[in-house]
């Protein structure tokens, strides 16, 4: 997904389960965030580089693709953009390394989605407890949206999982009913995409099974990042089964869970539970969220931006990536984590944390090796010992 929903949408969501107008922009920035919060901006912050949520461009292209160079990209990629579905899935006739990557395919509803909105309340209620507890709440937005978006693909260099052949049709509407018509994809990340001519971009094709190339949906090009469009490919890990990408239906129900999930880190639902929507709620506004959903741009922040404004009653601010970075650079060192952007990085810490910890607790060790930071004895390395201090404080409330 891109900012038009990670943000604008995202504080529609948050509005409409019943956040104030401040702790929706606190909540849409974070979400933003995770989208930015690279090493090169933490090293900037001269912030814990273990809360990076991304890498840049650059920064992939300069990225090792060894063992432990893979190992860096999937614990960032898999925790905050492709999570796991299913860690245990079955694989008939397969190596153990295909099987681990093929445990890695993002979808939606998984059992990881639920730890992650158990993991943002437990991180929102404890940071409350210096006056932050939005960032928990807005990352963990950011990851679920991206199930939606980015199902099917794992958050991984691999060819075997996220290639794509040349069968790739886009599915169009209109008067006589639907159409079908092939993509047709480019190699120019300087040429923006053409939805009018059926035009898109994607990585190059790399033999190399670790390629960057071959990371996420690249192979796709932005097409899961565009919530008007219908497409229906073979995915290399399918075994020529087609699969149908519905992305107006999709980013709808993305849209109703994201406000279910914050009625429920609200304390509004007192357990959150896979497969459930807060429709009812959004229902009033539907079909405006449908109209902007299904709207052939490639770029919708000016709509959801219209309707955001028509929820709060005001104007609303746009990204700005340096909006924090003030108070951090200005805390003192033993205060740091008590500012906004020091918030979001325990929050980043704990998540990458959790769901590595589950990646290699499953046998896995596509993430490396981890350890559950919340275990007793446990002391970590130095940039997760801060995370123990923040549950500590908890338990001492």
């Amino acid at each position: 997904m891109q900012k038009d929903f990670h943000y604008y949408a995202t504080y529609c969501a948050a509005r409409l389960a019943g956040y104030g107008h401040e702790e929706g922009m606190e909540i849409c920035y974070s979400a933003q965030l995770t989208d930015w919060c690279s090493r090169t901006f933490l090293g900037r912050l001269r912030a814990p580089k273990a809360a990076a949520t991304t890498q840049l461009q650059l920064e992939l292209a300069d990225a090792r693709t060894d063992l432990l160079g893979l190992q860096d990209i999937t614990r960032i990629w898999a925790s905050f953009h492709f999570l796991p579905y299913d860690l245990y899935a079955k694989v008939e006739r397969s190596t153990r390394l295909y099987r681990n990557k093929y445990r890695l395919i993002c979808k939606p509803n998984g059992i990881l989605v639920k730890d992650t909105l158990d993991l943002a309340k437990k991180m929102s209620e404890a940071g409350a407890a210096h006056g932050r507890g939005t960032q928990a709440v807005g990352l963990a937005m950011h990851v679920l949206a991206d199930t939606w978006a980015h199902s099917g693909f794992a958050g991984t260099p691999s060819l075997v999982i996220n290639n794509t052949n040349t069968w790739f049709y886009e599915i169009l509407s209109g008067p006589d009913g639907e159409t079908e018509r092939p993509v047709r994809f480019r190699h120019s990340p300087s040429a923006p995409d053409d939805p009018k001519k059926g035009i898109y971009t994607n990585s190059i094709y790399q033999w190399d099974e670790n390629s960057i190339m071959n990371l996420g949906h690249g192979r796709a090009g932005h097409l899961p990042d565009y919530s008007f469009i219908r497409y229906r490919y073979l995915p290399a890990w399918g075994e020529y089964d087609e699969i149908l990408k519905d992305n107006p239906k999709e980013y709808w129900r993305a849209f109703c869970q994201m406000v279910y999930a914050m009625l429920f880190l609200r304390g509004k639902i007192p357990e959150f539970e896979l497969g459930h929507y807060a429709e009812e709620t959004v229902r009033p506004w539907a079909e405006e969220i449908h109209r902007i959903l299904e709207k052939r741009q490639t770029d919708a922040c000016g709509d959801w931006k219209t309707l955001g404004e028509k929820l709060a009653g005001q104007a609303l601010e746009d990204f700005d990536l340096e909006k924090y970075t003030g108070e951090y650079l200005g805390a003192k060192e033993d205060g740091k984590d008590a500012t906004f952007l020091g918030s979001f990085f325990l929050a980043a810490m704990a998540q990458k944390s959790m769901v590595t910890e589950r990646i290699f607790r499953s046998g896995n060790l596509l993430a490396g090796f981890s350890v559950d930071f919340t275990q007793k004895g446990f002391r970590g390395i130095g940039d997760f010992r801060r995370l123990l201090k923040l549950f500590e404080k908890e338990g001492q409330g």
